[in-house]
This record gives C-alpha cells, structure tokens and sequence, in this order.
C-alpha cells in the first residue's frame, strides 16, 4: 500500500463523521481495533487521527482515547433563521414584542439628544455618564464598589468575554471553564489558542473541591464561571457557594470572570462573586438579555489596575462602542423603564416555564430562567434528536455544543422565550413533546 494511505483512512474516518456515523464528543474505536477492521496496521491509523486532530476534527485525551471534536460554530449552535416554518428555541433572548415599543421611545429620545459631543470620540471605553448608568444597572442586582472608573463599555456579553480572554491570557495559557458551558465561551478559546480545562458542575454551579484540584494541577491564568442561571444547565449558585469559589480565586490569585448577564432573572438581588473577590474578578452584566440583542451594551467591573490595560485593547480593537446604543440605555436605566422591562421578562420567563411543565412530560427536568437543560429519552441521543427535531421544524440546541471535556450529553437546551406569540410556542412544545414520545427507532431502523 502506499505510503498516502493514511490519508486515505482520514477521509473514509471524516466521512464517517460528517454522515453522523461518528458523532460529536463520540469516542473511535482504539487504533487497534480501527486497524483490524480496516485492514491495515495501528501505526497507519495513528497517522490519520493525527491528521484529523491537525485539522480539527478530533480531540485525542492522554489515557481516555481519541474523540470527535465537539462543535464550536456558534451558527450552528445557535440558528437565528428568518423563516417562520421553524418553531425557534435555540436562541436565548428576551420576548421581543413587548420591548419594541419603549425601546423605540428610548432610540427617539436618544436622537434628541445628539450633539457633537455626544456622538464623537471620547476617551477610554465611553462617556462617563454611561458608565455611570452600567454602574446603576448592575447595582440594582447585587454588584457592590461599581463607579465609572472602574466600569467599561463593551459591544455586549461576548465582546466583553472576546476582550478579557484576550487581554488578561496569552496563547498556549489555560483556562478554567465549567464542564457544560455556553459555546461562545469554547469559541473565544479555541480561535485564540487558549487551552480550556473543565471543571465539575452540580446543581448549584461550579463545585470548589474540583475547581481547587483544577488550580492546583493545572496553574490556569483565567477561570469563567457564570453563577445565575447557569446556561446551559440552569443552575443557581448559593451565597455559600460564591464565597467559596470567591475564597479560592483570592488565595490561588487567579483571574476570574463572573459572566452575570442572566443576574436580572433572580427574584431578588444576590451578592455576586465579585464582591467576595473583587481585586481579581471582572464582573460583566449586559442589556441584551433583558431588553434586545440589538441593543449590544455591556458593561464591565474591572479590577482597579486593569482598567487601563482593557481600554487599550479596546481602543485597539474597536476604539469605541456605539454612544447611540448607550445614550438609548441610559435613557432607558435612568428613567427605570430598563428594570420594569426587566421585571416583565422575569415574569413571562415564571410564566412559560410553567407552561413547559404542563406540555413536556416525558422527562424530568428543572428550570429557573430562560431555558430548559431537557435529558432526552434513553433511547435518543443528542445530536440525532436535534436533527430530527430540526427536520419536524423545531429547533433547539443540542448538549454536545455545550460540552467543554468532550463527555457525552445526552441533553438539549430549549429556549423558553425566543417564539414571542404564546400560542405558537404552546404549538411548538407539543411538537417537541410529539418528537420525545417517538421510538428513536422508528426513525432511524438501524
């Protein structure tokens, strides 16, 4: 045989992948095992899964074995399609109908305020006053020691992630993640080059006995956790638990992201991890969750000293976020509409999760926020039932994107708010319900 014949096994191997018949997170068979079936030797089929690791389509784990690499395509992850043939629980945002109309008024109330001034350039991330307003925004849900010196402007949650990750890490630098964690986080990393180490989730969130062996084996520049209606999973971290986590981040002196954008969704105010841990934590909050995902305002509470470091990555990156999205915020947090729509999120949000209870019955499950964390029947796996649901016209998100470690999760995430009209998303969980009572079996006889 040819000294190519390995990358003729990469292919058959990557065709095996792209038809389905290897699956994201799955383990391949050992070399051994892949050689005999194949006919050729271990050696051979050591080439091709190297090969396949070069050019991303597997992951190999020092005595677990070689596994198809889980998705990081945030498209794919998240499909937002302009097509109402699709019943949409993919997307985490708000239920827009009811916020296009003061968020109209707060856009008109922002044109009357345009002078030179306040839409030119400025110095540092944005003007004070917006600052000040992300200051009041993220107060008013439990942040404490926020001003607008220490508090910046970003394009939203993910460029604030995108900013830190890459001003506070450098490539080849690991970072701690929780095992099951929002893929925008795992695609930030993979296209920086960062290495991502999982951590243990329970139901309260991150668990410190694994996150402190994680510090100590693995010496990580940056841990990410977010403690409110964890996504993918939903969980909610007690006060104890932030004060450990808090406690562990100041005695290994770790930098720690606290992804908080989801804190408006509590029903009352709780401390976050910064509190605890502010001379290392940078704290992030956002609008796009509560208001609009066209509104791209975030906010960050820094670390006094890195202050300016991010303004300098901002000002390399984008110089500035847009003063037209922060004028239309700041209206909106300082006249208190913005904590009004917020509160009327909270309460649809209550609302269609007891509706999801009513419909979906097939399996157990919890919920406090915006989605479902939805385990499948045994007979299911997760990506198959995502593209069965998807060819039924449903969309919903399947737990292999979520998975930091490549272990197998045998969920998908279910948005609850993202089909605005209520009948048609009580239509789309019947669909869904329909699809979680059929026989995997039936579908795929083989």
């Amino acid at each position: 045989m040819s000294d190519d014949k390995f990358t003729k096994i990469a292919e058959i191997i990557e065709q095996k992948i792209n038809s389905g018949e290897y699956l994201p997170n799955s383990k391949l068979p050992t070399h051994r095992a892949l050689a005999d079936e194949l006919k050729t030797t271990p050696a051979t089929i050591a080439k091709a899964y190297k090969l396949l690791s070069e050019r991303g389509r597997l992951d190999s784990f020092v005595g677990r074995g070689t596994f198809v690499r889980a998705h990081t395509e945030l498209g794919q992850a998240i499909q937002a399609p302009n097509d109402e043939k699709y019943f949409n629980f993919s997307l985490l945002q708000p239920c827009l109908d009811v916020n296009v109309a003061p968020l109209k008024k707060a856009y008109q109330q922002a044109a009357e305020q345009f002078s030179a001034v306040a839409i030119g350039y400025v110095e540092g991330s944005g003007h004070e006053a917006h600052r000040e307003a992300g200051v009041m925004w993220a107060k008013e849900y439990g942040l404490l020691g926020g001003n607008s010196s220490n508090t910046l402007l970003t394009n939203g949650a993910q460029h604030a992630l995108s900013l830190i990750i890459h001003s506070m890490t450098r490539p080849g630098d690991t970072i701690l993640v929780e095992a099951l964690t929002y893929p925008g986080i795992l695609a930030i990393a993979s296209l920086a080059g960062r290495q991502v180490v999982s951590v243990a989730l329970d139901e309260q969130g991150l668990c410190p006995d694994s996150l402190q062996a994680a510090l100590v084996e693995h010496d990580p520049t940056l841990v990410i956790v977010v403690p409110n209606h964890q996504n993918p999973t939903g969980a909610l971290m007690s006060q104890a638990r932030k004060k450990a986590i808090a406690h562990l981040i100041n005695q290994h002196q770790v930098w720690l992201i606290e992804d908080d954008i989801y804190a408006f969704l509590n029903e009352a105010p709780c401390e976050p991890i910064a509190n605890f841990a502010p001379d290392y934590t940078f704290h992030i909050s956002a609008l796009s969750k509560a208001i609009s995902p066209a509104m791209r305002c975030g906010f960050i509470k820094a670390p006094q000293p890195q202050v300016n470091v991010l303004n300098a990555f901002i000002r390399s990156d984008i110089w500035l976020s847009s003063p037209l999205n922060f004028i239309a915020a700041t209206c909106l947090i300082e006249s208190q509409e913005a904590f009004r729509i917020a509160a009327v999120q909270r309460d649809i949000a209550k609302r269609r999760r007891q509706i999801a209870a009513d419909i979906l019955t097939q399996v157990s499950w919890q919920a406090h926020g915006y989605h479902i964390w939805l385990p499948l029947p045994q007979d299911w796996q997760a990506d198959r039932f995502t593209m069965e649901a998807k060819n039924q016209g449903i969309l919903v998100t399947s737990g292999s994107y979520f998975s930091a470690d490549g272990q197998v999760a045998d969920h998908v995430r279910l948005s609850l708010m993202s089909i605005s009209d209520e009948a048609r998303f009580k239509q789309g969980l019947h669909a869904l319900q329909a699809l979680l009572q059929t026989n995997r079996n039936t579908l795929f006889p083989f």
